[in-house]
């Protein structure tokens, strides 16, 4: 079966979780499970051709795994083709080019992560698979290609989390070690205060550093400028509000820093892909 034969556009892997092809979890706001993984997307394409996608800028991670060459992803300069041989692992905020159009197998994951990898990964992993790895990938497959509803079901689910959890705990793979406190005293008042928006000089206070020290450390250790930053937490605890909640959408843009409804909603809707209005419908619990 072939998924252009259900009438689905894949939007890409820009700054949405959800590329409109896979079977998709839990939207942005959802808290991670125990480990810290949050899955957003599962996705398998019998025969991907539509690959290109360039000036990607994701704040999501991609796991990528394709059967036979054809595509890649670009880097700068560097290419790294994805094939058989390879799993491909993406972090979060990393700027590159999605090419290809040949008819390719393809297997992803969208997903958030709590920890971060040392700087030497980035901007991109690969690894070998592992045997216990291609099972999954291909049980995986198996499961997304006789999905005929799209819908999220339990197998999908688990195989998805077992493949990450097996990947992230690789030995090759380094993580960081927690933030500097002063860094860490700073992300923690933006994750406080995120409604009155505290401005790059006051958070540089909080931090006790100057402004050009504390804009250069913590972009160095979040991957991601201190307005940027702001922004997520805005836009997440916003989705939360909508899911959880009645109040109505100028109440929530009130509650989370945002001037007026009609800036609120340009954001979120940058940042998810979809509209405040929208989201509530598509992901609340009935």
């Amino acid at each position: 079966m072939s998924y252009s034969t259900r009438g689905h556009t894949n939007k890409g892997a820009y700054d949405q979780p959800f590329s409109g092809v896979g079977v998709e979890f839990d939207p942005l706001g959802a808290p991670p499970d125990r480990t810290g993984v949050t899955l957003h997307e599962s996705g398998y394409l019998p025969d991907n051709t539509d690959w290109n996608f360039p000036s990607v800028l994701s704040p999501f991670w991609r796991l990528m795994h394709n059967r036979r060459p054809g595509h890649c992803v670009l880097f700068g300069d560097e290419m790294t083709e994805l094939t058989r041989d390879r799993l491909v692992l993406i972090p979060p905020h990393q700027y590159f080019h999605c090419l290809g159009q040949n008819p390719v197998p393809a297997c992803w994951l969208a997903f958030s992560f709590t920890r971060r990898l040392e700087a030497a990964h980035y901007p991109v992993v690969v690894l070998r698979p592992h045997a216990i790895e291609i099972s999954l990938i291909r049980a995986l497959c198996r499961l997304i290609e006789t999905n005929e509803t799209w819908a999220p079901t339990a197998p999908i689910l688990h195989h998805s989390l077992a493949l990450l959890h097996v990947v992230l705990c690789r030995p090759e793979l380094r993580w960081r070690a927690p933030a500097p406190p002063m860094l860490e005293r700073a992300r923690l008042q933006i994750e406080q205060h995120f409604a009155t928006a505290p401005s790059n000089p006051e958070l540089a206070a909080t931090a006790g550093m100057s402004l050009t020290g504390f804009t250069r450390a913590f972009r160095r250790e979040f991957s991601t400028t201190p307005a940027s930053y702001m922004t997520g937490v805005r836009v997440r605890e916003a989705a939360l509000l909508l899911l959880q909640t009645d109040a109505t959408i100028e109440a929530i843009a009130e509650r989370t820093g945002f001037p007026n409804r009609a800036y609120f909603s340009r954001v979120f809707q940058k940042v998810t892909g979809e509209s405040p209005a929208g989201f509530r419908r598509k992901h609340r619990p009935c």
